[in-house]
């Protein structure tokens, strides 16, 4: 099953990052690089998002125990360099 990414956007509804087949990331690291700094985000299962979009901005999800909080990538494009 893959897996994807939630977090709640600027406009209170909520974003979906599908990740890139095989780009070298983890789910985690793709989490933290395309999530906006301080957003909290969740992986959750595809499977979990559905379908039928009708009511795709009625969507919500609890972030009060988030899997994470992103960076952002300019920050984690900076992280990356500092490591080499």
């Amino acid at each position: 099953m893959s897996q994807v990414i939630i977090y709640p956007n600027e406009d209170g509804w909520l974003s979906v990052v599908i990740p890139a087949p095989e780009c070298g990331l983890t789910i985690e690291e793709i989490a933290r690089k395309d999530v906006p700094a301080g957003k909290p985000y969740h992986i959750i299962d595809e499977s979990l998002i559905s379908e039928d979009l009708t009511f795709f901005n009625a969507w919500q999800a609890d972030f009060s125990s988030p899997d994470g909080n992103g960076i952002g990538h300019t920050a984690w494009f900076a992280e990356q360099a500092a490591k080499e």
